[in-house]
């Protein structure tokens, strides 16, 4: 009987399980090495490979075979199919991880279900089984020194796509072999599986193991925990318990879509009304330790596919102030003239990625937020800040 392989571990004789019709794509999909599954009415179904979509070698796929495909993947797990078929139809839309195995390998999808045009359809983006470190992701050194904290909220912020679970991963397993803590993460789904190193990981998918982010979060003061990832931050109640896990001693990792560092700010003040702007002012001056933007960019680097760039806004005493002052504004400036604090704006990621030959020039321009400031820099030119406070 076959090993399976599950995050590069073994675990144990493979279980004969019942085949799923739509698992032949999931296979497809890693052995094209692509990252992400798109399927959709009236379409041949599409694989993302380096960054860009291209259909596979078949026909269109119906509403008849659309929706045997789906449902079969929904009722797949006979203890959740309830649960997911009531999201399903309340929401338009549902979430939850799947896994198949490949040639002896376990790997796992994050699946996204959705309604469009009065026709199903799927999202399915494949996890990586090891989880990268800092250098196999080509991120920053600094990111290793943001692990050391022992209390406080870090969040990394980017669109949907960009990298952001893989790098708290790569943060959260730099804590799990390097510190002797109880890490607990709150996920919907759970997407990279942790092995137990120096530290204690629990991972809790909610659904699953847990009712709600709300519940998990009630649960987990009675849990003991060092170190949470409690997901992404999408409305203010699950906000609202993150930074009182910070506040209370922990260290809180979560996501939020925003573009940039400094426009994270406005997207956490969006959250509440005006009237409590200050209130959350003061938390984030008090408690957030950084903030980490990052896209996913084609890299012309032989063997890799794509890599970040990152744009990192540590919370040292002018930051704290701008931000208790509403200076957001001052905000990009705080973040080019710390350069020596470990900080870095998207304009100096791009100057090292083309230096170091991961991107090309036409895609760093493409890409940046200031193309004159960065061709500048490409130059040598350091540009003189005005003061800022």
């Amino acid at each position: 009987m076959a090993t399976v392989v599950e995050n590069g571990v073994p675990s144990g004789p493979a279980k004969a399980t019942k085949e799923l019709e739509i698992d032949k794509l999931f296979r497809a999909l890693v052995k094209v090495q692509g990252s992400d599954l798109h399927l959709k009415v009236g379409l041949p179904p599409h694989v993302r490979v380096a960054g860009t979509l291209r259909p596979l070698n078949r026909g269109p796929i119906d509403d008849e075979e659309m929706t045997r495909l789906l449902y079969g993947l929904i009722d797949s797990e006979p203890r959740l199919k309830d649960r997911r078929r009531e999201i399903f139809d309340r929401d338009g839309g549902v979430d939850f991880a799947h896994k198949v195995e490949v040639d002896g390998t376990v790997w796992r999808f994050r699946v996204n279900i959705l309604q469009q045009m009065g026709s199903m359809g799927l999202v399915a983006r494949r996890v990586n089984n090891k989880i990268p470190d800092f250098a196999g992701l080509h991120l920053p050194p600094v990111l290793e020194e943001l692990c050391k904290f022992d209390q406080g909220m870090i969040l990394l912020a980017g669109v949907t796509g960009s990298g952001k679970s893989t790098t708290i991963a790569a943060m959260l397993d730099w804590i799990n072999r390097n510190e002797a803590v109880h890490i607990l993460t709150l996920e919907d789904p759970v997407e990279y599986v942790f092995t137990d190193k120096k530290a204690i990981v629990n991972q809790r998918e909610i659904g699953q193991d847990v009712r709600d982010f709300m519940v998990g979060m009630k649960h987990a003061v009675r849990e003991d925990p060092d170190v949470m990832l409690v997901g992404e931050m999408r409305d203010r109640e699950t906000f609202e318990t993150a930074i009182q896990a910070a506040e209370t001693g922990h260290l809180v990792f979560g996501t939020i879509h925003a573009s940039t560092a400094p426009s994270t700010i406005g997207r956490i003040l969006d959250l509440f009304p005006e009237g409590m702007h200050s209130a959350i002012r003061s938390a984030l001056v008090f408690n957030m330790k950084a903030i980490i933007a990052q896209k996913l960019l084609p890299s012309i680097k032989e063997g890799v596919q794509r890599v970040p760039t990152v744009e990192i806004m540590t919370f040292n005493p002018t930051v704290r102030k701008l931000i208790q002052e509403g200076k957001d504004d001052k905000l990009a400036d705080a973040i080019r003239i710390s350069a020596n604090e470990g900080m870095q704006d998207f304009t100096m990621s791009l100057k090292h990625l083309v230096e170091t030959k991961m991107i090309d020039r036409a895609t760093a321009f493409e890409v940046a937020p200031n193309p004159e400031a960065l061709k500048m820099a490409l130059k040598g030119i350091q540009v003189k800040e005005a003061g800022i406070l």
